[in-house]
């Protein structure tokens, strides 16, 4: 079968399988929206500051561009329903790689460590794929390795460094009034929305979420597109890490903690099912926001940081509950 039928093939059935909506579907599309409107109703009355600018740009919109990063970096393996354990410890890895690396090669540190980010998220693939190890097991066990990783190169400790330009890449503003990261964030997210939108790879990650059989049936090489989104996992992590050590200026076996069930809780809430085939990188956005925003709400009206944790885990559970497609599922475990 030729490319071009291929592609054809995948995107008309595509297409059908989106016809078929559901009131479900349309309750995870308007969900997310709502959500938003509602907090911010709720935690404009509660806290003054809210709704100020410095907040909403300094605090919400540029602290959640490391959200979006890793949140983005998971969406893909989530929508061809896989999954990426390892966000968290890959942003850690990258982060220190960086740090390490800044004195002697600057900003070209930045390059390297996201090499290194997509040369785990390869290995991560190359071991789903070839060794037919469940991608929740693979990745459970590279995070594991690369804290590891991170723990010898730093011997526990920080790892500091003093380049101007690296920090400026991250604390700057080449636009005034808009934050850097907050253009790196925008930026990466216009990229993946293209992937999943107008590339082949895009298609054949939402095909391979919604049937894998369809997809080796049109004669695609379906481990190869079970492998570019861990790379490309692995890519956004490692410009997270590399943005993370640039603007904190030090590289750390902790930086990456806390990313792990904010992004996941932020892919599931934009409307992207654990089942896969539904949702993506644009609807990530959303769930970042979304969960940015109750954070930020949070720490405004004092709420104990203990009963934050508890807040965000009903979230998630609650936002897997809507969005999971049990016509996938024939036996819950």
């Amino acid at each position: 079968m030729s490319g071009n039928t291929q592609e054809n093939t995948i995107s008309q059935w595509i297409a059908e399988q989106r016809d078929q909506r559901t009131l479900q579907d349309w309750i995870i599309d308007v969900g997310p929206f709502a959500m938003l409107m509602i907090l911010g109703v709720v935690f404009s009355l509660q806290s003054e500051n809210f709704l100020t600018y410095g907040n909403l740009v300094t605090n919400v919109a540029k602290n959640s561009a490391f959200l979006l990063l890793v949140a983005l970096a998971g969406t893909f393996p989530i929508l061809q329903q896989s999954i990426d354990l390892s966000v968290a410890q890959l942003v850690t890895l990258t982060g220190v790689v960086a740090a390490v690396l800044v004195g002697d090669y600057g900003v070209f540190a930045l390059v390297i460590a996201v090499f290194v980010g997509m040369l785990a998220g390869a290995i991560n693939g190359l071991v789903f794929t070839k060794l037919k190890v469940p991608s929740f097991l693979v990745t459970l066990g590279t995070l594991s390795i690369m804290g590891g990783l991170a723990l010898i190169v730093t011997d526990g400790s920080s790892i500091t460094f003093r380049n101007d330009t690296v920090r400026n890449i991250a604390t700057g503003e080449w636009i005034p009034g808009v934050p850097n990261l907050v253009m790196w964030g925008l930026l990466f997210y216009g990229f993946t929305v293209f992937l999943a939108w107008r590339t082949k790879f895009g298609r054949y990650c939402y095909a391979l979420g919604e049937n894998e059989r369809v997809v080796e049936l049109a004669g695609a090489k379906v481990d190869r597109y079970k492998i570019y989104p861990f790379i490309l996992s692995g890519l956004l992590c490692g410009v997270a890490g590399a943005l993370l050590a640039a603007r904190i200026s030090s590289g750390s076996a902790q930086m990456g903690e806390g990313f792990l069930l904010p992004s996941i809780a932020a892919i599931v809430m934009g409307g992207t099912a654990l089942t896969g085939g539904v949702g993506g990188p644009h609807r990530t956005l959303l769930g970042v926001l979304v969960i940015a925003v109750l954070q930020n709400g949070m720490n405004l009206t004092a709420v104990d940081p203990f009963i934050q944790e508890i807040v965000l885990g009903v979230v998630v559970v609650a936002a897997v509950a809507l969005s999971i497609d049990r016509r996938k599922i024939d036996v819950v475990k």
